[in-house]
């Protein structure tokens, strides 16, 4: 059984001691209680974060694509194709895409040894970029052709 509870649980002894009292009712059923208005309410948060992002994601790439498009096409990690969509958006259509529930952008690259360069702790940092920066672009160039 999960029994859903108010916003204010008590912690105390007595409380504690009542739930219990009234979960023995239910023999054979464990008690899980659920503080559901904190659920949804970071729920709720994570969706507007989202939003949040999506916007700020589809402004900034149709800022990079109306500047220089063959390095927002690289720096994006999307095709000529998905960049002359982006760059035709109106703001209506921004903000009903934005408006999503679904993360708009994504991580471009999954391999570990990107990610040790990028994160390591070396004395030249330029250098485990540079190199990041290297094996990304190699990949870019992979998945264009």
């Amino acid at each position: 059984m999960i029994q859903v509870i108010g916003r204010q649980a008590e912690y105390t002894y007595e409380g504690i001691a009542a739930a219990n009292n009234k979960s023995s009712a239910y023999q054979g059923c464990s008690s899980i209680e659920i503080d559901l208005e904190d659920v949804q309410m970071k729920s709720t948060r994570l969706l507007d974060e989202i939003r949040e992002t999506n916007l700020s994601y589809l402004l900034l790439a149709q800022q990079l694509i109306r500047e220089d498009r063959a390095e927002a096409t690289f720096r994006l990690g999307i095709s000529d194709e998905v960049a002359e969509l982006i760059d035709q958006l109106t703001t209506a259509q921004v903000l009903r895409i934005a408006s999503s529930n679904m993360l708009m952008c994504r991580f471009r690259f999954d391999d570990e040894v990107v990610w040790n360069l990028l994160t390591s702790h070396t004395k030249d940092r330029s250098v485990s970029g540079m190199h990041a920066a290297i094996i990304m672009s190699g990949k870019a160039v992979d998945t264009a052709a």
